[in-house]
């Protein structure tokens, strides 16, 4: 076997080596020197990322088991990205008293993580993309529970865990069956294989349905509100926009490459999941007053609009499905830094608590005033755009019906989403959040975030250059 092939994996390898030289500093590093861990962190993944950002030729390793198309460095530069917006926003967070401690243990799990997420986005065999999709879920549910005194934490640990893993059997049984019907678990094997038939379809359902679990989709949402309330709130951002996009593009990958002859049967299984998730969503957001379970009512809602880049199949589909995912990213880390700030300075997380919090913090309430009219898709900010192209997608394949339906729920957004709006600007309060100071490491992400709300969409080359990349799939 010739092992110089796995030199090819640039990203990877990259990847590793900022592991190790991260978990060498924290174990060998003298406590004036841990002062410098998040600088030196973020720094190496900047690197990463710059020295990463540019697609190279298509090719494969270990006969077909890893396989890279061009697409894939956009949509890993975007996780990298949204990585390093989460690092800079968990600064003041990890150097509260019962997390500092385990500071390196935090960047060591979440690139973890991170690089299973990369084995997941490459896989061209069903082995490989098992083995990714572990490797991002177990160091997941580990940060999830990371504020192991509060209870609320170690709650949703056990109950991401549990989940997890009630998920990956489900997938693995499906594999199972798949592997039973055809011999074979290649992707480019199955292509042709896979037909239709009846044991086919029920390894199909087996195996979506686990995959339906960890991107949250109605009904196997039930977990999420419980565990984006209880994780800690960098962790709840890293889990709703990193975990959840890489997911959804392995998702578009596999459902069109594998079961491309299926089209039909899961096309019609994603058409009810998609009109249940985003309207049941939308429905339950309006209840919540806490703002951790808002935003994760929202985030199911924003699964099943992505999921209309799935339904569509097509390249534009899978263009517009990774510049949402792009946008998405921006829009929600943004309503997540704000509220870190918050939480971390007063403990408040409820939408009452944000009763005139413009009389005392106008600049956070005008982030999260863009944040959330980016995710409900009002012009001329990038959500807009973004939903703009999805729902082009999924009409270009005529789904006329459901993008009507989309677009009647994106209407209901707006009213939820307004309600923190006028809860930050119109609501008066007698005792208003008092200013609170942000570190400047999560300033500097908040500008990221506003800058590409703002700019995002109206910077035609970026979905441009996407789109060059769609047939890339």
């Amino acid at each position: 076997m010739n092992y110089s092939a796995f030199l090819q994996l640039n990203e990877e390898l990259s990847l590793l080596t900022i592991m190790v030289i991260l978990l060498i500093y924290d174990v060998f590093a003298g406590e004036k020197a841990l002062r410098f861990f998040q600088p030196v962190a973020i720094g190496l993944l900047v690197i990463h990322t710059i020295i990463n950002c540019v697609p190279k030729e298509a090719f494969e390793v270990a006969g077909g088991m890893f396989k890279y198309t061009p697409m894939q460095t956009y949509v890993k530069t975007i996780l990298n990205v949204g990585t390093i917006i989460v690092f800079l926003q968990a600064h003041n967070w990890l150097n509260e008293k019962d997390s500092i401690i385990r500071r390196g243990e935090f960047y060591f799990l979440t690139l973890s993580t991170l690089l299973g997420m990369y084995f997941m986005i490459s896989a061209g065999h069903f082995l490989m993309f098992f083995i990714g999709i572990e490797t991002a879920s177990i160091p997941m549910s580990t940060l999830v529970a990371f504020n192991k005194y509060h209870h609320n934490s170690a709650e949703a640990g056990a109950k991401y865990l549990l989940t997890a893993v009630f998920a990956s059997g489900i997938s693995l049984f499906g594999i199972s069956m798949i592997y039973g019907a055809t011999g074979t678990l290649y992707f480019d094997d199955l292509e042709t294989m896979l037909t239709g038939t009846p044991l086919q379809l029920m390894a199909f359902v087996f195996f979506a349905v686990g995959l339906f679990f960890k991107i949250s989709l109605v009904p196997f949402h039930l977990w999420t509100p419980d565990v984006y309330e209880g994780a800690p709130t960098n962790v709840t951002a890293y889990l709703s926009v990193i975990s959840k996009g890489s997911a959804v593009f392995v998702l578009f990958t596999i459902f069109t490459k594998v079961f491309g002859n299926m089209v039909e049967q899961w096309q019609a299984i994603l058409y009810g999941i998609i009109v249940i998730s985003i309207t049941l969503a939308n429905l339950f957001a309006i209840r919540q007053q806490n703002l951790k379970r808002f935003l994760a009512f929202s985030s199911i809602s924003q699964a099943g609009y992505i999921m209309l880049g799935v339904i569509s199949g097509t390249a534009i589909g899978m263009s517009s499905l990774v510049y949402y995912i792009l946008v998405y990213m921006f829009s929600n880390l943004a309503a997540f830094g704000v509220i870190s700030v918050i939480e971390n300075r007063t403990g408040k997380l409820t939408m009452r608590d944000y009763d005139g919090l413009y009389q005392t913090n106008p600049k956070l309430s005008v982030v999260m005033m863009l944040a959330l009219f980016s995710l409900a898709g009002i012009p001329p900010f990038a959500g807009f755009f973004s939903k703009f192209f999805i729902f082009s997608a999924a009409a270009d394949k005529g789904f006329y019906v459901l993008v009507f339906i989309a677009l009647v729920n994106t209407i209901i957004s707006l009213y939820y989403y307004l309600l923190v709006v006028k809860s930050m600007f119109l609501n008066k309060s007698e005792h208003p959040i008092e200013r609170v100071e942000s570190d400047v490491p999560a300033k500097i992400s908040l500008v990221i975030c506003t800058v590409a709300i703002v700019f995002v969409g109206l910077i035609s080359e970026i979905y441009n250059q996407i789109s060059l990349l769609g047939f890339g799939i």
